[in-house]
């Protein structure tokens, strides 16, 4: 168990604790119920090693400590496993629907891997959501056990044990229950439905998608008519409605082609991540409470329009969407996770801006209002798409390449003075890595050696 969580290493839903400090488990625990929930480990470093500093009759101290900084109280659930080198233990923090505090006055929230105090503004916009209630988690009045999909459910658990890398050896229902699609009765949730439901949209109408694709770049055709050439509504459980949506999207999307070097490849209208990002994104996060409005994708002669009822959740503004993270429906975003629609919990905005911007195209334009928020994409180019070793040079490499622009040959010796707080052999080693991308080609060896643009 204890190995799944250490590969992640310390994140969104996971903090490693090497050493038993009571002030930084409290802390952590109300980051983690403020935001989506996650697991303490304790007794691990970042290499995955135990360190055999914390010892069982010493964890009940340690939590008792921490939980009375918490206000109000929080409830929290601990196991241990023995390791070679000691023990480990694990916090699991569930997220709460309450705000919560330290006995200090200060609110923090989970920003992947720290613990961030908020200002007062956020503390008010966190209260507001929290005061709405954990919709997801409510039972859905008629539903019942036989209203979910089996085969919808043995595919997530499928996915699930290809996520954890270990079988599931319990009856289904019993993940079902911890994931949060069932309560303890066995009646459906909000999210169970949403996820694995036979027909969702009979118990959530609201909870369907509406694909258009129009004809120019206007919703009106030029006579005043529907200037639409076609229509779906999609229907089924959230990963079905990301499956056909997908289809839909990429069956509309022009490609065209690029040559590059001998070989000849084509490019879409819009990069992939960035689509599948914007809406992996309104599935995820759109406001299910909200009735008489279904998620929407507009395609336009010129841009493509996601649009997701609800606006932003907790304290997310636009101002500070793309270094923030908050999940209004943290069980869905869970489950999508471990379906594989969801790589990295709060990189989905800053994949969406790289890919777009990678591909010569105008970032992303995000819209929020108090009850939708939208992801415009445009596709008319802004410049040459950037070359895939472009998109993972670091700010010194970028500098080498300008060096070597200007006066055509770096050395060594050139880079330390242009880079002067680095190390000699960090700047060896991105020499090198240029090298091995093909960018650049090193002529000459030892002192004479020099790099030139190949």
């Amino acid at each position: 168990m204890w190995g799944d969580l250490v590969k992640r290493g310390s994140g969104q839903l996971v903090a490693l604790m090497p050493e038993p400090d009571a002030d930084l488990l409290a802390e952590t625990i109300v980051a983690f119920a403020n935001a989506d929930g996650g697991t303490v480990v304790l007794g691990i470093d970042e290499t995955g090693r135990s360190t055999g500093t914390i010892y069982p009759e010493e964890v009940d101290a340690l939590l008792r400590d921490a939980l009375r900084e918490c206000r109000p109280p929080l409830e929290v659930e601990c196991q241990q496993e023995e390791v070679a080198g000691g023990f480990v233990f694990y916090v699991r923090v569930p997220r709460s629907t309450e705000l919560h505090s330290l006995s200090d006055g200060r609110v923090v929230i989970r920003r992947m891997g720290e613990n961030r105090p908020l200002s007062g503004e956020e503390i008010r916009h966190l209260a507001a959501t929290k005061s709405s209630g954990d919709y997801e988690m409510q039972i859905v009045a008629g539903a019942r056990r036989e209203d979910l999909d089996d085969d919808v459910i043995g595919e997530f658990l499928q996915r699930w044990q290809e996520k954890q890398r270990r079988p599931w050896t319990r009856a289904p229902e019993e993940l079902l229950l911890q994931i949060g699609a069932l309560d303890e009765d066995g009646h459906p949730t909000v999210a169970g439905i949403l996820l694995f439901g036979r027909e969702p949209q009979v118990f959530l109408p609201q909870s369907g998608l509406v694909f258009v694709k129009f004809l120019g770049s206007e919703p009106r055709g030029e006579g005043g008519e529907a200037g639409y050439g076609r229509r779906e509504n999609i229907v089924g459980p959230l990963a079905r409605i990301i499956q056909r949506t997908w289809t839909v999207i990429m069956e509309e999307m022009r490609t065209g082609a690029v040559v590059k070097g001998l070989e000849r490849v084509e490019q879409t209208e819009y990069p992939p991540a960035a689509v599948r990002e914007a809406l992996v994104n309104a599935v995820a996060h759109r406001d299910y409470r909200l009735r008489g409005r279904r998620i929407e994708v507009r395609m336009f002669t010129d841009r493509m329009e996601i649009i997701s009822p609800g606006g932003l959740p907790g304290y997310i503004t636009l101002d500070n969407i793309v270094e923030e993270h908050f999940s209004r429906n943290p069980r869905i975003v869970g489950a999508l996770y471990y379906w594989g629609y969801i790589e990295e919990l709060g990189l989905g905005i800053d994949l969406m801006i790289e890919e777009m911007t990678a591909a010569g195209l105008p970032p992303p334009q995000f819209r929020a209002e108090p009850y939708l928020f939208s992801v415009t994409l445009y596709n008319r180019q802004e410049r040459p798409p950037m070359a895939q070793w472009q998109r993972t040079m670091n700010e010194r490499q970028v500098k080498a390449l300008e060096y070597i622009r200007r006066y055509g040959r770096i050395t060594n010796r050139e880079y330390q003075v242009i880079c002067p707080h680095v190390s000699p052999e960090t700047l060896r080693l991105d020499l090198a890595d240029l090298v091995e991308k093909g960018v650049l080609l090193k002529v000459g060896d030892k002192k004479g050696t020099y790099y030139i643009l190949k």
